[in-house]
């Protein structure tokens, strides 16, 4: 019985280079073995994760997303919850792509992106769960709270290829003077937070906002998340924190709390407790605390860059 894999991309994604490319991606998924056909997004709100549940319930056996992180995470988000789901594969065209960088796929090559699945090389990957109580949401690289969080997300793709580690340093001394601090009770696998802090990120992968040593012992697949908690600082001892988060020397500051733990419950107390606090997954706001995250291990198969099987 012939295989049939969906393409669901995103027009615009990449300096609208996408379209150009449908042509090209379907005929390698034809060399691989697959029935292609292609969805173009819309501007309408969940468009590839409407696409992406409709495609694996017609028993559709790959899902190919196309895009920026905002779209893979939609995809993601269209399969998680369904009890039979397909293999997934990335073609980046974002400007950030952590999730494409974390699985060795070709970032600044759309075709040769799409030649990963010739490899048929593929790995199960852990998906992040985050329940906001009224609704379930799902993400793939980060989720991160706190006033700090702007830091990750909030620095622009082009100044950050051209200042590098600069950029962020900069993005945080102009943060610094209205950053402030919440009251939080974190409940993890080795025990309970409760103060103030100024963020904390639970990662996936080791690469964030570009920078691949911020989670420096992140594993794919092993059903563990990372966890970074930040106290409260002085301005200086902020800036110096995040130049040593920046270079991965950050781990061992007594202001960082880092350990790995298969879930976390987040929750505003004190004289925090009215707080709207959001939360960030995969670069976009995906509801408010509390909020309780649980680790998914290996329940979506991707492929992967790397060498033939």
């Amino acid at each position: 019985m012939t295989k049939k894999a969906r393409l669901i991309y995103n027009p615009v994604s990449g300096h609208e280079q996408m379209p150009k490319n449908v042509a090209d991606i379907l005929d390698v998924l034809e060399q691989a073995g697959y029935e292609a056909s292609a969805f173009r997004t819309t501007p309408k709100p969940m468009s590839a994760q409407n696409e992406a549940t409709r495609a694996a319930e017609e028993g559709f056996d790959l899902i190919v997303a196309a895009g920026g992180d905002g779209t893979i995470n939609e995809v993601v988000n269209g399969l998680a919850f369904l009890e039979k789901r397909p293999k997934m594969a990335i073609i980046p065209a974002g400007t950030t792509n952590d999730y494409a960088r974390a699985l060795a796929i070709p970032r600044d090559d759309i075709l040769e992106a799409a030649k990963v699945i010739l490899k048929n090389n593929s790995r199960k990957m852990d998906i992040g769960k985050a329940n906001f109580g009224d609704r379930t949401q799902y993400f793939v690289n980060i989720a991160a709270s706190g006033s700090l969080t702007e830091l990750t997300y909030g620095v622009p793709s082009e100044v950050k290829s051209a200042l590098g580690y600069a950029a962020y340093l900069i993005k945080g001394a102009e943060m610094l003077p209205r950053l402030t601090s919440n009251e939080m009770r974190l409940t993890y696998d080795d025990g309970v937070y409760e103060g103030k802090l100024s963020m904390f990120l639970l990662g996936m992968t080791n690469s964030i906002g570009g920078f691949e040593q911020i989670m420096p012992d992140a594993q794919l697949s092993d059903g563990l998340f990372q966890l970074i908690v930040v106290k409260p600082s002085d301005p200086v001892n902020m800036m110096k924190l995040m130049a040593l988060a920046l270079n991965g020397k950050h781990v061992d500051d007594p202001n960082i709390i880092y350990t790995k733990t298969t879930s976390l419950k987040a929750e505003l107390i004190g004289e925090s407790k009215d707080t709207e606090l959001p939360v960030n997954l995969d670069g976009e706001i995906g509801g408010y605390c509390p909020v309780t995250f649980e680790n998914m291990k290996q329940h979506i198969e991707f492929f992967v860059g790397g060498p033939e099987n």
